[in-house]
C-alpha cells in the first residue's frame, strides 16, 4: 500500500453528540461509523483522533477554577472514553480496530508505540489515537498533526459541525467568505479558529495538507479526499 493511502481522520468530540447538549448519541457515533467504514473499503489506512468536548473540555474547567494541568488531563480521559466507544461501535460494524493511550491505561488501551501503531495499519486495521499528546497544554488538534506527522499521513482530514473555513461566522453574517483553498500562513496570519496555531504551525513543517469537511453529511470525507463536495482545504 502507498503512502498517499495513509490519512489522518480528526472528529471533534462535539460531532458525537448528535442533538445533545452533552455526551455520546449512539445514532449518531453510528453514523459517524459508518462514513468511516466507507473510506476503510477503499483500502485507506485510517489514523483516528476524536476530541473530548463533548464530556469534558479543559480549557472550560481551567477557566471555572480548576488547574489547567489537572483540567487537561481529565479532558485526556474524556477522548479516551470517545476512543473506546468508537472502537466498539466500528468493531460491530466489522471494522478490526486498536486503540493507543498517550498516557498508561494498559487495561483498556494498548501504549502508544509509533512503531507498532504502523505495523497495525499496515495489517489493515483502524489506530484509533488516544489522549492527544499525553502532555496538558496541547489539544486534539496539535495531536492530530504530531501523529500525521510521525505515521506519514499524507493528509489530515479534520470533520466537525461546519463544511469549511470562512472568514468570520456563517451564522451570523451573512457576507461570510467560504475559502475553498487557504494558505497555512494565512490561516495563521488572520487567526481563523478553524485549528490551534500549534497544529497548522506542524502541519505546514511537515508538509501535510488540511481538509476541513462537515461530518454530518453524508459522504463529505470520502467526497472530501476524493477532491469531490463542498469542503475547504489548508495548503
Amino acid at each position: 500500500m502507498t503512502l498517499s493511502k495513509r490519512i489522518l481522520l480528526k472528529i471533534s468530540g462535539e460531532s458525537l453528540m448528535g442533538e445533545s447538549n452533552y455526551g455520546l448519541d449512539i445514532s449518531t457515533a453510528k453514523f459517524i461509523a459508518k462514513e468511516i467504514k466507507k473510506i476503510y473499503e477503499k483500502d485507506y489506512q485510517i489514523c483516528l483522533i476524536i476530541g473530548g468536548g463533548n464530556i469534558y473540555r479543559g480549557i472550560k474547567g481551567a477557566a471555572e477554577g480548576i488547574d489547567r494541568s489537572t483540567s487537561d488531563y481529565m479532558g485526556m480521559l474524556a477522548t479516551i472514553m470517545n476512543a473506546l466507544s468508537m472502537q466498539s461501535i466500528l468493531e460491530t460494524a466489522k471494522v478490526p480496530t486498536r486503540v493507543q493511550s498517550a498516557i498508561s491505561m494498559s487495561q483498556i488501551a494498548e501504549p502508544y508505540i509509533r512503531r507498532k501503531a504502523i505495523r497495525h495499519l499496515e495489517k489493515k486495521r483502524i489506530v484509533i489515537f488516544a489522549a492527544g499528546t499525553g502532555n496538558p497544554f496541547f489539544s486534539t488538534d496539535t495531536a492530530a498533526a504530531l501523529r500525521a506527522s510521525e505515521m506519514n499521513c499524507s493528509i489530515i482530514i479534520k470533520a466537525t459541525k461546519v463544511d469549511g473555513i470562512y472568514d468570520k461566522d456563517p451564522v451570523k453574517y451573512e457576507d461570510a467568505k467560504f475559502y475553498d483553498e487557504i494558505s497555512y500562513t494565512k490561516v495563521l496570519g488572520n487567526d481563523l479558529k478553524v485549528m490551534d496555531s500549534t497544529a497548522i504551525s506542524l502541519a505546514k513543517e511537515s508538509k501535510i495538507p488540511i481538509l476541513i469537511t462537515n461530518i454530518n453529511e453524508e459522504n463529505s470525507i470520502i467526497n472530501a479526499i476524493n477532491g469531490i463536495g463542498k469542503f475547504s482545504k489548508i495548503s
